[in-house]
């Protein structure tokens, strides 16, 4: 067998990461157009969940947006009501739809990690939830679409050098193997 150049070797490799990467999501788990990347820092937000109810916050200037849902089906609570505090005060809340709410803050919040706790009773179900605001005007801005495409060629790189190498690896071994056959059977 003819040994393979490591340059050529290392071509493969990489163009062999490369399309791998296209291949980790499977068949079928194609979700369409990417959606534009956010310009921004995101909404500070909230979320508490119990055995029963998940509860989503979005604060968005002085409104705090609520989402209440049921945990075993995820649909809107239905003709729930909410009493929420966000740390010591309590935040008067209106129902704006099915399992949705919405409070106008009377001050802007402090920033730092607020406790929120909620009441929320539906029905013949009732139950206290928890979670934490995490508020910083100065948070890092999510990654944007051209941070991740490096953070995937990066990973696609390094897994194209160990392909490499491990062809490298594989050549040396059949070098080596090549040269004890020859010994041995030289020596028969």
């Amino acid at each position: 067998m003819k040994p393979i150049p490591f340059f050529r070797a290392l071509c493969a490799a990489l163009v062999l990461g490369l399309s791998l990467q296209a291949a980790w999501a499977g068949e079928g788990h194609d979700h369409g157009e990417a959606p534009a990347a956010p310009t921004g820092a995101a909404s500070p937000r909230f979320a508490a969940t119990s055995e029963l109810f998940e509860l989503v916050g979005v604060l968005n200037g002085q409104t705090l947006s609520l989402y209440l849902d049921r945990a075993d089906d995820n649909s809107p609570a239905k003709g729930a009501t909410l009493e929420l505090a966000l740390g010591e005060n309590p935040v008067t809340v209106q129902a704006v739809g099915d399992g949705a709410f919405e409070a106008t803050l009377p001050n802007p919040l402090p920033e730092g990690l607020l406790a929120v706790t909620a009441t929320v009773v539906a029905g013949h179900d009732s139950d206290l939830l928890a979670g934490a605001l995490d508020i910083h005007t100065s948070a890092h801005a999510p990654e944007t679409r051209g941070q991740v495409s490096r953070t995937t060629l990066a990973a696609a790189v390094v897994a194209a050098i160990g392909a490499a190498l491990a062809l490298l690896a594989l050549q040396r071994a059949r070098r080596a193997r090549a040269a004890r056959t020859a010994l041995v059977g030289g020596a028969a």
